[in-house]
């Protein structure tokens, strides 16, 4: 590759990671949440969102004070509202004020999770640094559909909790002549896939407990890109009330993948 090119190369990566940072600190991003809160069968009210919430085999459901409203797909609710039944890492959200509720299921229960402008961790937020973008991360990689999809069980940032994906194949590629693998999950496109992983920097420079990186449809032939100067944190990086999953144990690469993403906090 010419210095032109990884110039071109810089220059691109700098556009995504602006985007990327603009995206983190919006106003009802992930940094702007103020609370995780479980819901059970029994009503409960939290002091950063308005009503009293509860969930059964119907769905969550919300009862709001007379003088309360949410807005929901922007149309104004009050009283008794049913959200129906959520599906697993699905979500709605709701507006009230300068605020909005996420209403989610998460490890197989619902969850409350208000996200307001004026959080301290969004206040407090002064950007994520990384590595410097090299074309030597940027690594192609032969994508392996297993015969069926793989059900796969990983463990989560909060104790206790399980995420189960479908893992619809792995990714082959090298570093440095060595050969390695990562399974990946379905992204958020269809055909689209991305994986989880940890390295030799997790802990270290990184963030201990996962990465993510983002793989885009594969060619005909298999090939993928596996970028890795595009690696970002989760939101278990940088906030308590994130319910972020972890890399799948064969994920953990030997090698120490000097790219994308470090550490909240690290130079």
């Amino acid at each position: 590759m010419t210095i032109t090119d990884s110039e071109t190369f810089a220059q691109q990566w700098t556009a995504w990671h602006q985007q990327h940072e603009t995206v983190r600190a919006d106003r009802h991003g992930f940094l702007a949440i103020t609370g995780l809160h479980w819901l059970t069968g029994e009503p409960q009210r939290f002091p950063d969102a308005p009503g009293e919430w509860w969930t059964g085999p119907e769905g969550v459901v919300v009862r709001l004070a007379d003088d309360d409203e949410l807005l929901v797909d922007g149309v104004p609710v009050r009283g008794e509202h049913s959200f129906g039944v959520i599906p697993e890492r699905g979500g709605v959200t709701a507006e009230f004020g300068d605020a909005v509720v996420e209403v989610a299921r998460r490890g197989g229960s619902d969850v409350v999770r208000p996200r307001h402008p004026d959080s301290p961790v969004l206040a407090a937020y002064q950007g994520t640094t990384a590595y410097p973008a090299d074309p030597r991360w940027a690594v192609t990689g032969r994508y392996v559909p297993f015969e069926e999809p793989r059900p796969t069980t990983v463990g989560a940032v909060v104790e206790g909790l399980q995420h189960v994906y479908d893992a619809p194949g792995r990714i082959e590629f090298s570093l440095d002549g060595q050969p390695l693998t990562l399974t990946a999950f379905n992204g958020p496109t269809p055909g689209s896939l991305f994986v989880l992983f940890t390295d030799q920097t997790s802990g270290v420079t990184t963030y201990a407990a996962n990465r993510s990186l983002k793989v885009d449809v594969p060619a005909a032939d298999g090939t993928v890109m596996l970028d890795f100067n595009r690696a970002t944190n989760l939101p278990c990086a940088y906030t308590e009330f994130a319910t972020c999953p972890l890399p799948p144990a064969e994920n953990h690469l030997p090698v120490a993948v000097e790219a994308g993403e470090k550490a909240p906090g690290t130079a």
